[in-house]
């Protein structure tokens, strides 16, 4: 699997799901705009997570890809713009979009998913959940979509999603913003694949498992927490990456746009494995524990 030459834009990558999938795209040879608010010097996120733009460009050069580090607020429709401008000008072409940028997670409530929706604040929970989210991912999209279709096609748009799916049927999240948000992100996938399907643009949503994020380590301090959260059974954010790489490097991913997949099912279709070797199942929290 090889991207060498061609030129990647991952939104939210300072940490968590996006410095996954920048990680995979520099070790696949691609040249990645690595984008976010969180810089070297500059302000840490609310909740002290770490990572940086920097620090994630830095590990895609090492990796063997070209890594760009970019401060940009990816719910500012200006920045954004300027963003894509700036791609435009430098490469004259853009091959992959991947929006990874959540801003769910920095007001982390471990009781939040217990309580009803009118105990929480709306305007504060729309913001982190709605903005910082699938409304980041419209604006990223948009751009990209027509720096990919001015090229005639052949561009990848992928979204990462959440939530458990079952029979197909992605059931209610527990939690009113959260389940909100990635509703829309899926229906985002419908809505785009009708419009750049035709013009040979691939648009796909790709669902992690459980991942060991930055802030899951953060939070999961305890080995009674990770019993009851099954972190036997989370992977890393490499395994997501390699997903999206083996999307980018597939020359049929246009038969793929339109629908929401599992990083785990493009393991099996692509062969490829986490970082440890393993090829961990779709998250499924009621699996047997292993002895």
């Amino acid at each position: 699997m090889t991207l060498q030459g061609k030129v990647a834009v991952v939104t939210g990558s300072s940490r968590g799901a996006g410095r996954g999938i920048a990680l995979a795209l520099g070790s696949a040879g691609a040249t990645v705009y690595v984008t976010g608010r969180t810089v070297r010097g500059g302000p840490k996120p609310v909740d002290g997570a770490s990572g940086t733009v920097d620090d994630t460009a830095d590990e895609v050069i090492a990796r063997g890809g070209r890594g760009i580090p970019v401060k940009v607020d990816l719910t500012s429709e200006e920045e954004v713009a300027e963003l894509f401008a700036r791609v435009r000008r430098e490469q004259g072409r853009l091959d992959l979009l991947a929006n990874a940028v959540w801003g769910g997670n920095e007001h982390v409530d471990v009781t939040a998913f217990t309580r009803p929706f009118w105990e929480h604040r709306p305007g504060e929970q729309w913001r982190q959940m709605m903005v910082a989210g699938p409304y980041a991912y419209l604006l990223a999209s948009r751009e990209a979509a027509r720096l990919m279709v001015e090229r005639g096609g052949g561009g990848l748009i992928v979204h990462v999603t959440d939530g458990v799916m079952q029979d197909g049927n992605q059931p209610y999240g527990g939690h009113l913003y959260f389940d909100l948000a990635h509703a829309a992100v899926n229906r985002l996938i419908l809505g785009m694949d009708r419009d750049l399907r035709p013009r040979g643009v691939a648009v796909v949503a790709v669902m992690p498992g459980f991942m060991r994020t930055e802030r899951v380590r953060m939070h999961l301090t305890t080995e009674e927490l990770k019993k009851q959260t099954r972190y036997d059974l989370s992977e890393t954010v490499e395994y997501l990456g390699r997903g999206v790489a083996a999307l980018a490097a597939d020359p049929k991913v246009i038969e793929r746009s339109g629908t929401i997949t599992f990083a785990a099912d493009l393991a099996r279709a692509y062969g490829f494995t986490d970082v440890d070797g393993r090829q961990p199942p779709r998250f499924d929290p009621e699996a047997p524990v292993e002895r």
